[in-house]
């Protein structure tokens, strides 16, 4: 009886537990599925926000590439940002955007700012859901910051203020637009044609941004591009014409580059975010500092001088162990040295600091241009007139150094001073004040990890000690002895010199291959290795071959 009760009170228990627990589980259900929907509609206001953020962000960009046609490229926003950081960079950072991303690094870089802008710009977006006023003074804020930055550049002119403050105001003011109808959206009643208006005025502000900003970026290039002036110099003739080289300078090996470098192919590492676009008409030298008599040049006047053509190889110190940035060419300039004596040099003075238009700082050694080396200020290589982005319309170049400390682009601006009082770009940041280029070689032919066939192998590359030439190069297989390669002819001791070599009886297996030159003064290249700061690198390029 008590069981039968107490198993009836257990029945009557577990039948009155079904439909509470169903009632809970729908509660739960129902809990779940309003935070689920609460989580939705938080991540759909962020997605709004951020959205707001880089389309106001966009077009108050496009609004200060389009100011920057009248103030100058290097004035836009992200422009003047992208020098201000490269002027911040330090020395390791870029050597690893040079050695990783070579002649694209500013293109890192400035997908870099343009990344940094937008994560900035979708932060505030929504921020702005929040706390409006607030977020369109930090807009702003950023705006001021970027004119600041760009007004203190080495060269610049008071209206760099203008692109950057004006973008800041029209990112504000669209930030504000864009979030008051996105918020209002939201709150009225009239949610259609509230959605309806927002999405029309985001669609509308994000493809004026586009239209402005390709429009203006195009523009700028059109206004300030100096490729017809540069089509119109009539090259002087030098005063004695060099002939070609002859064939022998060049290894008849497949694979093996020219001895010219096309000037197409030729390196280029320089600190120039926005290419600096000179008139020949504009252009002035000034010769000043330490002299008696300082004066200036211009264009047509330095085309009146003497010229000479002077074949040379150019490297760069951050150029690592069988590097890419080195390359030869024939250069048309007038002698540097008449001028700095028509000047009247100082005693005591040993360095002149030479600046390029967009502020670049370089110093080199009076010495080097006075001793007799063919240093020059250069109008063409290659037979043609400098490309922009090698320094047109001018530049200066003196063998035997490094191009840090040697070949300015874009010259303007000669201050003979001395080592002791002044500094060059690059030697508060870790680099030599002087540097004379090391000696070097290179294996070219075949490539590292390339596989031959076994038998007779050749290889071939390069090699340059400049201003000193090249008396040998020599080849390692293995731990073998170093065994003398063939020199092609040498052209001068100012240019690289091309080798070849039989390997005979290349044997199948795995191979390293290692090369050393020795310098006109009898001077063997170093085995030491050092990374390129603080005068370049040193050590032998050696490469991997598989025979099969």
């Amino acid at each position: 009886m008590s069981e039968q009760q107490t198993g009836g009170a257990d029945g009557r228990s577990a039948d009155r537990s079904v439909p509470e627990l169903e009632g809970e589980q729908a509660q739960h259900d129902t809990g779940s599925t309003a935070a689920t929907m609460r989580g939705a509609s938080r991540l759909g206001k962020i997605a709004r926000g951020a959205l707001v953020g880089l389309v106001a962000g966009g077009a108050g960009l496009a609004l200060g590439e389009l100011v920057a046609v009248a103030t100058g490229e290097a004035s836009a926003p992200v422009t003047a940002a992208g020098n201000w950081a490269i002027s911040i960079t330090p020395t390791w950072l870029e050597q690893f955007a040079i050695r990783n991303f070579g002649s694209n690094d500013k293109t890192v870089l400035l997908i870099g700012v343009y990344t940094t802008l937008a994560l900035a710009a979708a932060v505030d977006g929504v921020l702005a859901r929040t706390r409006l006023t607030l977020a369109s003074i930090l807009t702003a804020v950023v705006g001021v910051i970027g004119a600041v930055v760009a007004v203190t550049r080495p060269v610049a002119e008071t209206s760099w203020l203008l692109p950057s403050l004006l973008a800041g105001l029209a990112a504000a003011l669209f930030l504000r637009w864009l979030t008051i109808m996105s918020l209002k959206e939201a709150e009225s009643s009239a949610k259609q044609t509230e959605r309806r208006r927002f999405v029309l005025g985001t669609l509308g502000t994000a493809a004026g941004a586009l239209a402005a900003g390709y429009g203006g970026n195009v523009w700028i290039k059109k206004r300030y591009s100096v490729s017809q002036a540069r089509d119109k110099v009539v090259l002087p003739t030098p005063a004695k014409v060099l002939p070609k080289p002859p064939a022998s300078v060049h290894p008849n090996v497949r694979g093996l580059g020219p001895f010219f470098t096309p000037t197409s192919e030729f390196y280029r590492v320089d600190t120039a975010l926005a290419l600096p676009h000179v008139d020949p008409r504009d252009w002035k030298l000034k010769i000043h500092g330490m002299v008696d008599r300082p004066f200036e040049i211009t264009f047509d006047e330095l085309l009146s001088y003497r010229f000479e053509e002077h074949d040379l190889t150019l490297t760069c110190v951050s150029n690592e162990v069988g590097g890419p940035y080195v390359g030869n060419a024939r250069w048309l300039g007038t002698p540097l040295a008449p001028l700095l004596r028509r000047a009247g040099i100082h005693r005591g003075a040993d360095m002149i600091l030479s600046k390029s238009t967009d502020g670049m700082t370089i110093g080199s050694p009076v010495e080097a241009v006075l001793d007799g080396r063919q240093a020059m200020l250069a109008v063409a290589m290659n037979g043609e007139a400098l490309p922009v982005k090698h320094g047109f319309p001018c530049r200066m170049l003196i063998p035997g150094l490094y191009g840090y400390v040697s070949a300015t682009k874009w010259v303007t601006d000669l201050n003979i001073t001395t080592f002791a009082s002044s500094d060059a770009y690059w030697t508060p940041r870790g680099y030599s004040p002087e540097a004379p280029v090391k000696t070097a070689s290179r294996i070219e032919v075949p490539k590292s990890g390339a596989t031959v066939k076994a038998g007779t192998v050749v290889l071939a590359g390069t090699a340059w000690a400049t201003h000193r030439g090249v008396a040998a190069v020599e080849v390692q297989i293995g731990n073998g002895a170093w065994q003398e390669a063939t020199l092609a002819t040498s052209d001068t001791p100012d240019t690289w010199r091309q080798w070849s070599y039989e390997w005979a009886n290349a044997s199948k297996g795995s191979h390293k291959v290692k090369v050393r030159a020795t310098d006109g003064t009898g001077a063997v290249q170093t085995s030491v290795v050092q990374g390129v700061v603080p005068n370049g690198a040193t050590g032998y390029h050696s490469i991997i071959v598989k025979v099969s």
